[in-house]
Formats: structure tokens, sequence, C-alpha cells
């Protein structure tokens, strides 16, 4: 293809592209507008401008408790699943290769299930007893566990494959490290950009679970989620603030995780 056939193909795709990107960015502009209106009814354009809904969610106590528990169950989760993935996948791909296949099929079994109906078997389950836990952050971390191990086996895994794991632990041995402290020194620094990609993912998706929060805890232990459907009755420019702050504060946390992530030049 000549230059000049290349010209017209190259405009056609910027403008699917920049089009494509005009249309995404509409419904977020518009709530970005919404929540920055005074009044907003019979006309085009909102009547003024003004931060006052902001003041009121940043002000609201009972936001400010939501969104730090929100926090708390999704780091909480995190760290859990951080513990318990990182030896299984070592022991896997070290010790029991073959067993990969199997795994990969175990480690999707939460998404087999519906929330809805998990949430019901954990009703039952952790609804009395010596076990009960309902209500509490409790089930909602390990109910989060399950729902990141898959997004963090998958990662890690991939990254683990683009090394020579073998190799890479027959060379600290010969140098005298044992088994732990080669996978500790020497594969875990390898590892940290498919576990903090694992993160970031799972993160990204546990802030914005409703389902569990809501069935299991509900408004006894109120997440941000579960604020923001309590809330739905309440001003619409409200509503619009609260769901620009979520946006805003995951963007940045995946703009600061990305910049932490890049390789040190």
């Amino acid at each position: 293809m000549s230059r000049a056939d290349s010209a017209p193909a190259s405009l056609y795709h910027r403008v699917v592209v920049y089009g494509l990107f005009v249309v995404l960015l509409l419904p977020l502009a518009g709530t970005l507008l919404y929540s920055l209106a005074t009044s907003w009814s019979a006309t085009i354009l909102p009547d003024g401008l003004t931060i006052k809904w902001y003041l009121a969610l940043w002000s609201d106590s009972r936001f400010l408790y939501a969104f730090g528990q929100s926090l708390l169950v999704c780091f909480g989760a995190l760290a859990l699943a951080t513990l318990l993935i990182l030896p299984l996948l070592f022991v896997v791909h070290y010790h029991f290769p073959k067993l990969d296949g199997l795994m990969n099929v175990l480690i999707l079994l939460p998404f087999a299930v519906p929330p809805v109906v998990s949430s019901v078997g954990l009703l039952q389950l952790y609804g009395s007893g010596p076990l009960a836990m309902v209500g509490t952050p409790w089930i909602l971390i390990g109910c989060y566990f399950t729902v990141a191990l898959p997004f963090m086996y998958r990662a890690i895994t991939n990254n683990l494959q683009a090394l020579n794991l073998r190799d890479l632990m027959d060379a600290a041995h010969l140098l005298g490290a044992s088994t732990w402290k080669a996978a500790l020194l020497v594969v875990l620094p390898n590892l940290r950009k498919g576990l903090m990609v694992s993160l970031f993912l799972s993160f990204s998706f546990l802030f914005g679970e409703f389902v569990f929060a809501n069935l299991l805890v509900g408004s006894r232990y109120e997440t941000l989620q579960v604020y923001l459907n309590n809330m739905r009755n309440s001003s619409g420019h409200f509503n619009s603030a609260l769901v620009i702050s979520y946006f805003f504060f995951v963007l940045v946390f995946t703009w600061a995780a990305n910049r932490l992530n890049k390789d040190k030049t």
C-alpha cells in the first residue's frame, strides 16, 4: 500500500477511535456536570455550577465511614490472598508442575456459582452457630478472598511462566541458598509485576462489589456500594458527586499503581 493510500485509512482509524472514546466519555461527562449543577431540569445546560454537593459528601461522616470500611475489607482480602497464593503458586510450579492444569480449573470455581446463590448458602452456613459471621466484615473478607483468587492466580502464573523457574532455582542452590531462601530473595522479586497487576486489578473489582456486601452485611457493615444503594432516594446531584468521587479515586489509584510498577531506569 502506497503512502497516499495509507493516509485515508489512518484518518479513518483515528476518527473511529476518537469517536468511540467520546461516546464512552459522554455518560461520565454528563454525571460530572450534573454533580456540579445547582439545578438542571428544563434547560440544555445547568442553571449554575457549585461544589456544594462534593462538600456535603466529603463532610458526611457516614460516607467517610463506609469508604474506610470498603478499604478495610478490600485490603484485608488482598493481604490474605497474597499470603496464600504466593506459596501455593511456588509449590505447584516448582514441585508439582503437572497440577497446574487442575489448579486452573479449581481456581475458576468461584465464578461458576452466581453471587446471589453463594450468598444464600453462606447465610445458611454462617448465619448462626459457633461460626456466626453474617453482618461482620470477616465474612466479607472471606468472600472477597475467593473472588480475588482467580485474578491473582492467572496474573502471577503468567509471570511465572515467563521465568525459567527451575534453572533460576538451580542457580540459587549452586550459590548456597536454600529452597525457601531462593524463593524469597530470587523468585519473589521477579514476580513484582505480576503481583502488582493482580492486586490492582482485584482491588478495582472488589472496591465496586455490591451483591455480597448487600446480602451478607448490608447496613450492619456499610460499604461504599451499600451506602450508594441506601442513598439512592436522596438528591441526584449528591449521588452524582458520589459516583464521580468513586471514579476519581479508582482512576488516581490506578495511575499511582502504574507509576509505582514502572521499571526503574
